[in-house]
């Protein structure tokens, strides 16, 4: 298999959902969410508050997507014609064929729509058949009931809690669950069954 391109431009498109590279121009798109939607970063240990945050938030992932070591995208929602969030491939780990999969993140008109499945079932597909992972990791605040029912609704694995693992924006601790995916579990049953409920 040939090696992952980090420099290659990846775009992932269906029926629903096209998935591009986040860029800086992007924070046209972006800046409304953290403005109008502040809820939406409940459980966010990097919330972008309003525009210089949302800005400064697309630089740091372009920045880590430059390095190789992230791969930030930006969602458009082809059914309703308009840009739904972000989600991107991080702690890439090439020789281990290990990454994760997530701030992932939409506004209010785009949750329990489906969306988040298209999306997901095309990163998977990706991360699987065109990168040769073996391993795709998921993490949530183990408080974040939505998110969890979310990883478990696409055949994601819990594996445990990390307990204590990272501060809250308010000072608190939070622990983080894990939640994976394995290649040979994806081409296996999942990918088909994840397919037939898009």
């Amino acid at each position: 298999m040939t090696p992952f391109n980090f420099s290659g431009n990846v775009v992932l498109e269906d029926e629903r959902v096209i998935l591009r590279p986040l860029v800086l121009a992007d924070d046209e798109y972006l800046i409304p969410f953290a403005v109008q939607e502040p809820e939406i970063w409940q459980f966010s240990t990097v919330p972008p508050a309003g525009p210089g945050g949302m800005r400064e938030y697309i630089r740091t992932a372009t920045e880590a997507r430059n390095e190789g070591r992230e791969y930030p995208f930006i969602v458009f929602d082809k059914q309703l014609q308009r840009y739904a969030g972000s989600t991107r491939f991080y702690d890439i780990q090439l020789r281990n064929s290990t990454l994760q999969l997530g701030y992932t993140w939409y506004g209010k008109d785009f949750q329990g729509t489906g969306l988040n499945k298209h999306c997901k079932f095309l990163l998977l597909q990706y991360a699987f058949e065109r990168m040769g992972m073996e391993r795709v990791e998921f993490r949530a605040a183990h408080t974040n009931e939505r998110s969890i029912a979310a990883m478990k609704s696409i055949g994601c694995t819990v594996e445990g809690i990390l307990r204590s693992v990272a501060p809250n924006v308010d000072g608190t601790r939070r622990s983080s669950i894990i939640l994976s995916i394995l290649k040979e579990e994806w081409l296996g049953s999942l990918k088909e069954s994840l397919r037939n409920r898009l």
